[in-house]
């Protein structure tokens, strides 16, 4: 290096107003703006990480559904079997009687009949003979349409499970890339930080709740809780406190519709398994008409729910590094409200 360079760059390192830092010292604290846009990036990723979980969790009940069938119609295939190796040893001992018997026709027969009473007599066995004979062969051919109709379907009830496979594999990967995603944006943050995150997380939360109840949604309406729906609030809350685990329903950890479901199945009613099904299937309500008991379904991709305890109030599983917690209903997007016992 040339003295004019050594000098120029030493001037620049100590001039008045350089704002250089020491290799050691930390990066200033990010700004509430800055601040925002992380939180914003981070609650997307742990969203899409629930649309993900309830796309796995759909496939793996269907998987469940498909691999039941699949046993059902093994077992059927099993007794078709059965009754196929029944009625063709039936009709082999047709086969060979008539073999040792002969098959003279009625003339001849008639001939040789001493008694014509007898001869008609012997014509009408004939006759209930070929009957019987008839109907061994139509039962046989549909038992055999039957064992066909068994081998397309378990057919097809293998690529499905394949297929759903497929998509669990798909649905797991995205998961686990989406939290890894989110995470790596936390580890990123300083622990004041951090403090601030949740802060503003908690002030994002209560300012949506407020403006919600500010709308007048729940004056002077809404009913109350069904016997059932007092039996679902009732197992939910006990689980406040518990983590959140995608694609767990129990009874440690819970997801959204995890805990939604399994509430409900307490409350002696069987009711889809994910958020999706559940905004789906289940009868809905007008948001001013709900009452305690009922599913609150948030977000456009209803990839999150919550059980309405009633004043405002939801109980649900938020997402991970969470654990299952009361909220303010409006605290979310609300897309609309199921009724599982309508």
């Amino acid at each position: 290096m040339t003295a004019t360079a050594l000098v120029c760059a030493v001037s620049s390192l100590v001039a008045p107003g350089a704002a250089f830092a020491s290799a050691g010292e930390p990066e200033p604290p990010l700004s509430d703006t800055r601040l925002e846009e992380v939180r914003q990036r981070i609650d997307g990723l742990y969203r899409k990480a629930e649309a993900a979980t309830e796309a796995y969790n759909a496939a793996r009940a269907a998987s469940e559904k498909q691999s039941q069938e699949i046993v059902r119609i093994a077992q059927a295939v099993v007794e078709a079997q059965k009754t196929m190796d029944r009625l063709r040893n039936q009709a082999g001992a047709l086969a060979r009687a008539q073999y040792r018997n002969g098959s003279l026709p009625d003339e001849a027969q008639m001939l040789l009949k001493s008694n014509p009473e007898d001869f008609f007599k012997d014509t009408h066995l004939v006759r209930k003979g070929q009957q019987a004979t008839k109907g061994l062969m139509t039962t046989l051919a549909r038992t055999q349409k039957d064992l066909d109709g068994y081998a397309a379907s378990a057919g097809d009830q293998w690529r499905k499970l394949e297929q759903n496979r497929k998509k669990k594999a798909e649905a797991k990967k995205e998961i686990k890339s989406r939290l890894a995603g989110a995470k790596k944006l936390e580890s990123e943050l300083q622990g004041e930080e951090l403090e601030r995150l949740r802060t503003l997380e908690e002030e994002t939360a209560r300012k949506a709740q407020a403006k919600w109840l500010g709308s007048g949604v729940l004056d002077g309406r809404g009913g109350r809780a069904s016997e059932r729906g007092k039996q679902a609030i009732k197992y939910a809350t006990k689980q406040i406190g518990k983590d959140y685990e995608w694609g767990a329903e129990g009874p440690k950890t819970y997801d959204c519709s995890g805990l939604t479901s399994q509430a409900w199945l307490a409350a002696g009613k069987a009711i889809p398994r994910t958020s999706q099904e559940q905004w789906r299937l289940l009868p809905r309500v007008d948001i001013e008409d709900m009452r305690p008991g009922d599913l609150i379904i948030y977000h456009q991709d209803a990839g999150h729910v919550g059980l309405y305890v009633g004043d405002g109030t939801i109980v649900h599983a938020p997402r991970p590094g969470r654990q299952v917690t009361l909220a303010g209903a409006g605290s979310m997007q609300i897309l609309g409200v199921v009724r599982p016992d309508k």
